[in-house]
């Protein structure tokens, strides 16, 4: 009959996947963070177009007050979607430098940790 300490030596040792995990958690608030910086609006509110163009704000650049509300508002949806777009690739570039980063601490783990199972 083996011994308890025989028993657990024979057994295969269950390799824990905390990198693994650790990473897939990662990319995950990543894909969200992408996701809800997608589905913000843009447009601005009704009340912030009209205020712009009264008092003859609009004179100088366009025909009537329906015209600076209609073209104001456009020129803010606009801007605003120009500026999400900025921003979603903003916050790819920092997910790419993380997985980078990432990607080369595990290779340095993985060296160091097979220079001491070999021994």
């Amino acid at each position: 009959m083996r011994t308890r300490d025989e028993r657990k030596a024979a057994r295969p040792r269950k390799k824990r996947r905390v990198f693994l995990w650790v990473f897939l958690g990662i990319q995950a608030l990543f894909l969200a963070w992408v996701i809800y910086g997608a589905s913000i609006s843009t447009a601005p509110p009704p009340s912030q177009v009209a205020s712009a163009c009264f008092h003859h704000a609009w004179w100088p650049l366009f025909k009537s007050q329906a015209d600076c509300v209609t073209h104001y508002g456009g020129a803010l949806t606009s801007a605003g979607d120009i500026g999400k777009g900025l921003g979603i690739a903003a916050v790819i570039v920092f997910w790419t430098v993380v997985d980078i980063i990432l990607g080369i601490t595990y290779g340095v783990y993985r060296l160091s940790t097979r220079s001491r199972a070999a021994q």
